[in-house]
Protein backbone atom coordinates (compact mmCIF):
# COMPACT_ATOMS: atom_id res chain seq x y z
CA UNK A 1 0.00 0.00 0.00
CA UNK A 2 1.21 3.41 -0.90
CA UNK A 3 1.62 5.71 1.80
CA UNK A 4 -1.23 8.22 0.51
CA UNK A 5 -3.73 5.40 0.46
CA UNK A 6 -2.36 4.28 4.12
CA UNK A 7 -3.06 8.07 5.05
CA UNK A 8 -6.78 8.05 3.96
CA UNK A 9 -7.28 4.74 5.42
CA UNK A 10 -5.71 6.27 9.27
CA UNK A 11 -8.38 9.75 8.49
CA UNK A 12 -11.18 7.08 7.75
CA UNK A 13 -11.15 5.15 10.83
CA UNK A 14 -9.32 8.01 13.00
CA UNK A 15 -11.17 10.93 13.89
CA UNK A 16 -9.24 12.48 17.13
CA UNK A 17 -7.15 15.19 14.92
CA UNK A 18 -4.36 14.91 17.67
CA UNK A 19 -4.25 11.06 17.58
CA UNK A 20 -3.85 11.61 13.60
CA UNK A 21 -0.92 13.89 14.47
CA UNK A 22 0.56 11.54 17.11
CA UNK A 23 0.23 8.36 14.48
CA UNK A 24 1.74 10.96 11.88
CA UNK A 25 4.84 11.77 14.17
CA UNK A 26 5.34 8.27 14.77
CA UNK A 27 5.70 7.94 10.92
CA UNK A 28 8.31 10.35 10.93
CA UNK A 29 10.62 9.06 13.82
CA UNK A 30 10.11 5.38 12.50
CA UNK A 31 11.45 6.92 8.95
CA UNK A 32 14.77 8.54 11.05
CA UNK A 33 15.24 5.31 13.28
CA UNK A 34 14.69 3.37 10.24
CA UNK A 35 17.82 5.42 8.11
CA UNK A 36 19.67 5.06 11.30
CA UNK A 37 19.41 1.46 11.05
CA UNK A 38 19.34 1.14 7.48
CA UNK A 39 16.08 -0.66 7.11
CA UNK A 40 13.47 -0.12 5.01
CA UNK A 41 12.25 3.39 5.06
CA UNK A 42 8.82 3.22 3.73
CA UNK A 43 7.85 0.19 5.24
CA UNK A 44 9.23 1.60 9.01
CA UNK A 45 7.69 5.00 8.60
CA UNK A 46 4.06 2.84 6.98
CA UNK A 47 4.39 0.90 10.47
CA UNK A 48 4.32 3.88 12.34
CA UNK A 49 1.39 6.06 10.26
CA UNK A 50 -1.14 2.83 10.95
CA UNK A 51 0.29 1.69 14.36
CA UNK A 52 -2.66 3.01 16.21
CA UNK A 53 -5.36 2.87 13.56
CA UNK A 54 -7.92 0.63 16.01
CA UNK A 55 -7.51 3.02 18.52
CA UNK A 56 -10.77 4.62 18.20
CA UNK A 57 -12.42 1.06 18.07
CA UNK A 58 -10.23 -0.04 21.28
CA UNK A 59 -9.85 2.91 23.39
CA UNK A 60 -11.89 1.55 26.31
CA UNK A 61 -10.32 -2.15 25.83
CA UNK A 62 -6.88 -1.44 26.18
CA UNK A 63 -6.04 -5.25 25.98
CA UNK A 64 -7.16 -5.25 22.89
CA UNK A 65 -5.23 -2.36 20.94
CA UNK A 66 -3.72 -3.73 18.31
CA UNK A 67 -5.41 -7.13 17.54
CA UNK A 68 -7.92 -5.17 15.54
CA UNK A 69 -5.54 -3.16 13.82
CA UNK A 70 -3.60 -6.02 12.72
CA UNK A 71 -6.55 -8.15 11.29
CA UNK A 72 -7.57 -5.03 9.45
CA UNK A 73 -4.12 -4.94 7.81
CA UNK A 74 -3.86 -8.16 7.10
CA UNK A 75 -7.06 -7.87 5.35
CA UNK A 76 -5.49 -5.36 3.15
CA UNK A 77 -2.18 -7.28 2.54
CA UNK A 78 0.28 -5.33 4.69
CA UNK A 79 3.47 -6.66 4.36
CA UNK A 80 3.62 -9.37 8.06
CA UNK A 81 6.42 -7.37 9.32
CA UNK A 82 4.43 -4.23 9.54
CA UNK A 83 1.46 -6.81 11.12
CA UNK A 84 4.06 -8.25 13.66
CA UNK A 85 4.87 -4.70 14.73
CA UNK A 86 1.38 -3.03 15.08
CA UNK A 87 0.35 -6.16 17.35
CA UNK A 88 4.13 -5.72 19.29
CA UNK A 89 3.74 -1.88 20.06
CA UNK A 90 1.12 -2.60 22.85
CA UNK A 91 2.58 -4.18 25.72
CA UNK A 92 -0.49 -5.51 27.14
CA UNK A 93 -0.99 -7.69 24.21
CA UNK A 94 2.15 -10.07 25.42
CA UNK A 95 3.46 -10.46 21.47
CA UNK A 96 7.59 -10.91 21.55
CA UNK A 97 8.97 -7.78 19.47
CA UNK A 98 11.52 -10.26 17.75
CA UNK A 99 12.44 -7.64 15.04
CA UNK A 100 14.08 -4.30 15.02
CA UNK A 101 10.80 -3.00 13.29
CA UNK A 102 8.66 -4.46 16.04
CA UNK A 103 11.53 -2.86 18.95
CA UNK A 104 11.37 0.75 17.43
CA UNK A 105 8.10 0.82 17.16
CA UNK A 106 7.41 0.11 20.49
CA UNK A 107 9.92 2.53 21.58
CA UNK A 108 9.09 5.27 19.28
CA UNK A 109 5.38 5.59 20.13
CA UNK A 110 5.88 7.00 23.62
CA UNK A 111 8.66 9.41 22.43
CA UNK A 112 6.66 11.15 20.44
CA UNK A 113 4.33 12.73 23.25
CA UNK A 114 7.52 13.49 25.46
CA UNK A 115 9.17 15.63 22.46
CA UNK A 116 5.23 16.93 21.60
CA UNK A 117 4.78 18.08 25.72
CA UNK A 118 8.33 19.46 25.48
CA UNK A 119 7.88 21.58 22.91
CA UNK A 120 4.50 22.90 24.43
CA UNK A 121 6.19 23.95 27.81
CA UNK A 122 8.31 26.13 25.76
CA UNK A 123 7.38 29.33 25.63
CA UNK A 124 7.48 29.35 21.52
CA UNK A 125 5.34 25.79 21.59
CA UNK A 126 7.27 24.88 18.45
CA UNK A 127 9.71 21.90 17.80
CA UNK A 128 12.08 23.99 16.42
CA UNK A 129 12.91 26.02 19.63
CA UNK A 130 13.82 22.88 21.35
CA UNK A 131 16.76 20.61 21.60
CA UNK A 132 17.89 16.93 22.46
CA UNK A 133 19.19 18.62 25.92
CA UNK A 134 15.79 20.36 26.64
CA UNK A 135 13.88 17.27 26.15
CA UNK A 136 16.39 14.87 28.08
CA UNK A 137 15.70 17.04 30.98
CA UNK A 138 12.36 16.71 30.74
CA UNK A 139 12.31 13.26 30.28
CA UNK A 140 14.21 12.71 33.74
CA UNK A 141 11.07 14.79 35.64
CA UNK A 142 9.20 11.86 36.66
CA UNK A 143 6.42 13.43 36.65
CA UNK A 144 6.72 15.12 33.31
CA UNK A 145 4.24 13.71 30.46
CA UNK A 146 3.50 10.65 32.80
CA UNK A 147 2.06 8.60 29.26
CA UNK A 148 4.97 8.97 28.29
CA UNK A 149 6.49 5.13 29.32
CA UNK A 150 10.11 6.22 29.99
CA UNK A 151 10.65 2.39 30.31
CA UNK A 152 9.59 1.91 27.17
CA UNK A 153 11.66 5.10 25.86
CA UNK A 154 14.53 3.69 27.19
CA UNK A 155 13.91 0.19 25.43
CA UNK A 156 15.67 2.13 22.47
CA UNK A 157 18.79 -0.06 23.71
CA UNK A 158 18.00 -2.75 22.33
CA UNK A 159 18.24 -1.12 18.72
CA UNK A 160 21.85 -0.21 19.76
CA UNK A 161 20.79 3.10 20.31
CA UNK A 162 21.77 5.45 23.70
CA UNK A 163 18.69 7.77 24.52
CA UNK A 164 20.40 10.84 23.93
CA UNK A 165 21.09 9.22 20.48
CA UNK A 166 17.32 8.29 20.12
CA UNK A 167 16.05 11.44 21.62
CA UNK A 168 18.21 13.12 18.62
CA UNK A 169 16.95 10.92 16.06
CA UNK A 170 13.37 11.51 17.38
CA UNK A 171 13.35 15.43 17.57
CA UNK A 172 14.98 15.59 14.32
CA UNK A 173 12.90 13.58 12.19
CA UNK A 174 9.44 15.56 14.22
CA UNK A 175 10.73 19.05 13.25
CA UNK A 176 11.69 17.82 9.53
CA UNK A 177 7.60 17.14 9.84
CA UNK A 178 6.41 20.18 12.15
CA UNK A 179 4.66 21.57 9.53
CA UNK A 180 1.98 18.50 9.01
CA UNK A 181 2.30 17.85 13.04
CA UNK A 182 1.39 21.71 13.30
CA UNK A 183 4.29 22.56 15.72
Amino acid sequence: MERAEAYNLVKKHIKNKNLIKHMLATEAVMGGLAKRCAANVEMWRLAGLVHDLDYDQTAEQPEQHGLLAAKMLQELSFPAEIIQAVRAHNGLLGYERTSSLDQALYAADPVTGLIVAAALIHPNKKLSAIDSRFVLNRFAEKHFARGASREQIESCSRLGLSLEEFIGISLEAMQNASVELGL
